[in-house]
C-alpha cells in the first residue's frame, strides 16, 4: 500500500468536513437574519441559543466571583461536546499542538495515555513503555485525582503534565480501594520508540508495538527484516505484542496489517455523512511470506490496535491470544478551526473485515489468558472491572454491545509471550498452560460495509485521547 497516497486521499476526503466546521458560525449568523435565504431552512435551534445567552449573561452578572468572558465561553464550548461521548472534545491551540505531537512521538512530559472522565478525574489508559510514568509505577486503570495538590476540576487538566524536561510534577493517585497516594514524576523529553523486537527462539520472532505513530509502519518493516536476517533469511513464526497499546494513527495500523496480508479488507468505517465512510484493502506482499502469526492483546489494547488484531484475525492470518480488548471502535476526526483551535469529533465506527463493530465490544481472543496468580495483586491495575469502553459513562453505544459481557484484564509480564510462543508453534497448546477463561468467541454477524472515500486518520489512543 502506498501510504503517502493514502494520506493524501484522507486529507482530500476530510476537506468538506473542515469547511463545514469553519462555516458553522456563519450559518448561525445567517439563520438569525430574517432577510437571509438560509433562515427559513436552517436547523440552528434559535430558542436554545437564546436560552444559552440568557444563562451566559446570568453567570456573568450574578456569579459569586467575576468570570472572565473568554474562560466562560471556553467552558461552554467544551460542555457542548462533553455529553456526546468520552472521546469528543474541544482543543484550544495549545492542546491541538500537543495532540499533533503524538503522531511524531516527541514531546516534553511524563509519557502516559489518559482519558478525561466526567467525574473530574483522569484515567490512565496506559503508561507508555520506558517513560517516566512507567518507571514511576503508574498502571493502566489508575485515576489521577489531583496534580500538584490541585483537584483536576480546578485546573486545565492536561497542561500541568507537560513541562520542561527535568522538572517534577506530583500526581495524586486513586488505585482500587486503596487510600489516595502521591507519586512524584520527573518530566523528560519523550521520544517514543513504538516498535521493539527480538528473537524468542531460533527462527521465532517477537515484535512489540506500543503505539501507532507516523513512522510505525516503516519501523515494523525494518524490525521484521532484521529478525529475518538473524534467523538466516526467514522466520518460522512471529509473536506480535499489542498489549496495552492504546492506538494512534489509523494509517499506521493499516500499513502494518497490509505488510502481513496478501489480500482482503483491512478495516471499514461508517458514519453519518459519506465523508466518514471508508474501506481499506490489502495489497499483495506479505513480509512473513505466509509464516504463522500470533497476536497478544489485553484490556489496554484499543482503537488502532483493535483494528490491526481484527484485520489479521478475520482474514485468517493470525490467531489472537490474551484478554478481551478495550472496545474503542469509534473514529475521531480532528476539525481545525480558523482561530487555531480544533474540534475532535466522533464521526464513524470501525468495522472488522467480517463486518463486526468493535465499539463497546472489543476483540475476543481465540485463546483467553488470565494473569499469573503469583503476581496478580502486584500487577493488577485499579478498577479493573470498569476498564473497558462499555463501562465509560456516556460511551457511544455499540452495534453488538452486550451489557453482560465481562471486561478484559491487563496481562503484564512475560507469561503471555511464552503462551503466545507455544500457540505459535502448536495451535491449541496454550490453553492448558495458562488456564484459559471459559468465555467463547462471539459470533460474527453478517453486515454489509459501505465503500467510500476514507476520513482523516487522527485517532487518539484507545480510549486514549490525550498523551502527556
Amino acid at each position: 500500500m502506498r501510504v503517502a497516497g493514502l494520506v493524501l486521499a484522507l486529507l482530500s476526503a476530510l476537506s468538506p468536513a473542515i469547511g463545514f466546521a469553519q462555516s458553522t458560525a456563519e450559518t448561525a449568523r445567517k439563520a438569525q437574519d430574517p432577510t437571509s435565504k438560509e433562515s427559513a431552512t436552517s436547523r440552528v435551534p434559535l430558542e436554545d441559543i437564546r436560552r444559552f445567552v440568557a444563562v451566559y449573561n446570568a453567570v456573568r452578572a450574578a456569579y459569586v466571583d467575576p468570570v472572565d468572558d473568554k474562560k466562560l465561553m471556553h467552558a461552554a464550548v467544551r460542555g457542548l461536546l462533553l455529553d456526546l461521548d468520552p472521546h469528543s472534545t474541544y482543543f484550544d491551540k495549545q492542546d491541538a499542538e500537543a495532540f499533533d505531537e503524538q503522531a511524531t512521538g516527541a514531546y516534553e512530559g511524563i509519557g502516559v495515555e489518559l482519558l478525561q472522565q466526567q467525574d473530574n478525574t483522569l484515567k490512565v489508559v496506559s503508561p507508555i513503555d520506558d517513560t517516566p510514568a512507567a518507571r514511576a509505577g503508574l498502571r493502566a486503570g489508575d485515576l489521577i485525582v489531583a496534580i500538584d495538590g490541585k483537584p483536576i476540576a480546578t485546573i486545565e487538566a492536561m497542561e500541568p503534565l507537560r513541562g520542561p524536561a527535568g522538572s517534577e510534577v506530583v500526581l495524586t493517585i486513586q488505585r482500587d480501594r486503596e487510600p489516595p497516594f502521591d507519586v512524584t514524576v520527573t518530566r523528560e523529553t519523550i521520544r517514543i520508540t513504538s516498535v521493539r523486537s527480538k528473537l524468542l527462539e531460533p527462527g521465532y520472532g517477537y515484535v512489540r508495538i506500543s503505539t501507532f505513530q507516523a513512522d510505525t509502519g516503516a519501523d515494523f518493516q525494518k524490525h521484521v527484516g532484521e529478525l529475518q536476517a538473524q534467523a538466516g533469511g526467514k522466520l518460522k513464526g512471529l509473536v506480535l505484542d499489542l498489549r496495552s497499546n492504546p492506538g494512534g494513527l489509523l494509517t499506521a495500523a493499516v500499513q502494518v496489517a497490509d505488510d502481513l496480508l496478501e489480500k482482503g479488507v483491512i478495516v471499514s468505517t461508517r458514519g453519518r455523512i459519506s465523508v466518514s465512510d471508508a474501506r481499506f484493502e490489502a495489497t499483495p506482499g506479505d513480509l512473513m511470506r505466509g509464516a504463522p502469526v500470533v497476536v497478544i492483546v489485553d484490556a489496554g489494547s484499543a482503537s488502532a490496535s483493535e483494528v490491526l488484531a481484527g484485520a489479521l484475525h478475520d482474514n485468517h492470518r493470525a490467531r489472537i491470544v490474551g484478554s478481551r480488548t478495550f472496545g474503542k471502535g469509534s473514529v475521531q476526526t480532528v476539525l481545525p478551526l480558523d482561530n487555531g483551535d480544533s474540534v475532535k469529533l466522533t464521526t464513524a465506527r470501525y468495522y472488522t473485515p467480517s463486518g463486526r463493530s468493535i465499539q463497546a465490544t472489543g476483540i475476543v481472543p481465540d485463546v483467553e489468558l488470565t494473569p499469573d496468580p503469583a503476581n496478580a495483586d502486584k500487577d493488577r491495575p485499579a478498577a479493573l472491572a470498569d476498564f473497558s469502553e462499555a463501562k465509560l459513562p456516556g460511551h457511544l453505544r455499540g452495534d453488538d454491545e452486550a451489557t453482560t459481557a465481562a471486561a478484559g484484564v491487563v496481562l503484564p509480564g512475560d507469561g503471555p509471550v511464552q503462551a503466545a510462543l507455544r500457540e505459535l508453534k502448536q495451535p491449541g497448546s496454550a490453553v492448558p498452560a495458562v488456564k484459559a477463561a471459559p468465555t467463547a468467541p462471539e459470533p460474527v454477524p453478517d453486515v454489509d460495509v459501505d465503500e467510500a472515500a476514507p476520513p482523516h486518520p487522527q485517532v487518539p489512543a484507545a480510549a486514549a485521547d490525550t498523551d502527556s
